[in-house]
């Protein structure tokens, strides 16, 4: 037994070091099986501060959390939103959401259901406003670096938004992995203004702001407004922050405006005036006195300022104090605006960009403004091209142009009922508005023009009354409601240059129509039999007929191809224009200025016309924006005076086509 005991102890003594080896390697091999578990075993660690989470020490807990790997974000989020349970049967987390009197459980790492439990054994995890915040900064880092791009681009929208200066690092962290070049560029511009706003030193913000030039974006601006914001005071001393400028009582700001900051900062009673000191001692009367001065005095100013004193002395009413004393107390005190940005070198570099930005946004308000005009002059020269020939060649007063022009929008408008693409609808609607109105143009040639040439007054009377005619024709076929023209997909927006600069595609495209018929129009004049033989009958009729032109075939042609140009423009313009039966009405007033203002028979004139007048009318409008009908109404007189200075138009045709 002695040897057996003896041996048992030898064996003992040589596998308790291993045992105790084994116990000290227990912990170890279960710290790194919990570090292969990732966001598991952080939980585990630190299952009482996410339980019971405090602004003050969840700093670490959250960067463990996020550094955790998978499940990460998705943990992050649940926890923002107070989604996150603790199962107190065995103290493990679990992403949750109420299901009548149960939980349904989601695995934290795998997003994997995790079967449900009673309420009972759920501890809702709740952290404060403080704690939340934390988290978002956590969160801002996972979104800006997520594989999907429109989640990176939505966290910098929110960014954008709600900007604070816990973005600020994550943002400038997440920068150099961008792999898309957009949402890399849209990263420094936000890193660049949340610099501006939160950056750690004077130096590093005015670097930011200087780097923006004058860059005239709207963000840029809206960062810079804060920091020259100013907020007026008044100093017993000197005064104290950052001064935007000292103000001088009577000169800067009104007396009473200072007295009244004085009141504000409990610097100084408030006035009492005339009319508050009279009743004040009609409260007061006893016995017939007030202030121990009989009632008949109080006729006297100078008895009532003396019976009020004599009761402010004795606490009855407030002290009123006299204009000199009111002076005083003004001329005591000094006033400034004071910037709401402490650091007087970030207010200077943000006033200097702001002066930069203006003047460039000045200059682009005249570019934007131009483009505008040009717009406009387009537009009018395209109504009025088709009067150019009918008027200005034809010598043709025609009333009902503008009719042609609402008969052009109309077949657009019936095309797009039969025809949903937009594309070609547009493309079938642009000839057969043509083909429509150079009908309806040839048929009012023969039945009413051609027997009223020379004739202007019974040819102005007679197609003003085919004009409300046709009007009412237009309503009774597609009633008085506004009809849509829709323009095409490819047609939508505008092409923008700056925050500034902008122009609507169907004003670009209406442009390049412009041009595209006012080659044809000189190509068809210049070019063809049909324009030789307009020109020569529009020069002398009878030379024309004995060489074996027909005059009378010649006229109905021309005065056909200007009301289908009108029908044309009418597609154009009804694609952003309502399209009424009154339509035409809005634009055959511009378009006779057009051709008169120009000079009539010159195509060139009526191009130089339409550019005048749309540079007119919007150089009114932007003197006068809020009246619009004013604008026209200037515009309209100025015309008047023109055409006193230069009766044929700006481009006046000479010899026997002027009729010299």
């Amino acid at each position: 037994m002695r040897k057996f005991l003896i041996a048992l102890g030898i064996v003992l003594a040589l596998a308790l070091p291993g045992l105790a080896q084994d116990a000290g390697d227990a912990p170890q091999a279960e710290a790194t099986q919990s570090e292969a578990t990732g966001l598991r075993a952080v939980l585990q660690d630190y299952a009482k501060q996410i339980a019971k989470p405090s602004r003050r020490t969840i700093g670490p807990v959250i960067e463990a959390v996020a550094g955790s790997g998978e499940g990460a974000s998705r943990f992050l989020q649940a926890w923002s939103d107070k989604r996150v349970g603790l199962r107190e049967s065995d103290g493990a987390f679990f992403i949750v959401k109420k299901s009548g009197s149960d939980y349904e459980l989601s695995d934290p790492v795998t997003g994997e259901p995790a079967g449900t439990a009673p309420k009972s054994d759920i501890k809702e995890v709740k952290p404060n406003s403080g704690v939340r915040a934390e988290i978002g900064v956590a969160l801002v880092r996972f979104l800006l670096s997520d594989p999907d791009p429109k989640k990176r681009r939505e966290a910098l929208t929110a960014i954008d938004r709600n900007g604070e200066a816990s973005h600020l690092e994550p943002l400038r962290a997440s920068i150099p992995d961008e792999p898309d070049p957009a949402i890399k560029a849209q990263k420094q511009r936000l890193e660049r203004l949340l610099t501006i706003r939160f950056g750690k030193d004077a130096e590093e913000r005015v670097a930011a702001i200087d780097s923006f030039g004058a860059d005239l974006g709207l963000d840029f601006r809206a960062t810079l407004n804060p920091l020259v914001a100013t907020t007026r005071k008044v100093f017993e001393g000197a005064p104290e922050g950052n001064v935007a400028e000292t103000l001088k009582p009577g000169r800067d700001i009104p007396e009473d405006e200072a007295y009244a900051m004085l009141v504000s900062a409990n610097m100084a009673p408030a006035r009492i005036s005339a009319s508050e000191m009279q009743q004040a001692l009609a409260a007061h009367v006893e016995n017939g006195q007030v202030g121990g001065l009989p009632l008949a005095a109080m006729s006297d100013p100078v008895k009532r300022e003396e019976a009020y004193a004599t009761l402010a002395a004795a606490g009855e009413v407030p002290t009123r104090l006299t204009d000199a004393e009111a002076e005083k107390l003004v001329a005591d005190h000094q006033y400034a605006d004071i910037y709401a940005e402490p650091d007087p070198e970030v207010t200077t570099a943000a006033e200097a960009a702001l002066t930069r930005v203006s003047r460039t946004v000045a200059g682009m308000q005249t570019v934007d403004l131009g483009l505008d005009a040009l717009s406009l002059a387009s537009i009018y020269f395209l109504a009025a091209i088709g009067l150019a020939i009918t008027f200005g060649v034809m010598g043709v007063i025609n009333m009902a142009h503008g009719e042609f022009i609402t008969m052009g929008a109309y077949t657009g408008y019936v095309v797009q009922l039969f025809v949903p693409d937009y594309t070609l609808s547009i493309l079938i609607a642009l000839p057969l508005a043509f083909a429509i109105t150079f009908g309806a143009g040839v048929a009012m040639e023969r039945l009413v023009i051609r027997y009223l040439y020379k004739r202007p007054l019974e040819t102005l009377l007679a197609t003003f009354g085919i004009s409300i005619a046709l009007q009412q024709l237009f309503k009774n076929i597609f009633g008085t409601q506004a009809r849509p023209l829709t323009s095409p997909p490819w047609l939508e927006g505008a092409w923008t240059l700056n925050d500034v600069v902008s122009i609507s595609y169907i004003r670009i495209a209406i442009f390049v129509l412009a041009l595209v018929f006012l080659a044809l129009y000189l190509w068809v004049m210049r070019k063809t039999r049909l324009g030789l033989e307009v020109r020569a009958v529009t020069q002398n009729p009878s030379m024309a007929a004995s060489m074996g032109i027909n005059p009378d075939r010649i006229n109905m042609l021309a005065f056909g191809f200007g009301s289908g140009i009108a029908g044309i423009a009418g597609v154009a313009i009804g694609l952003f224009a309502k399209v009424t039966s009154e339509m035409g009405q809005d634009y055959i007033v511009q378009s006779f200025m057009t051709v008169v203002v120009g000079g009539v028979g010159s195509i060139f004139g009526t191009l130089a016309g339409a550019t005048l007048i749309g540079v007119l009318q919007k150089g009114i409008e932007w003197l006068n924006p809020s009246n619009t009908l004013a604008a026209q109404t200037y515009m309209i007189l100025f015309i008047i005076i023109f055409i006193q200075f230069r009766p044929r138009g700006i481009i006046a045709l000479k010899g026997r086509a002027a009729g010299d």
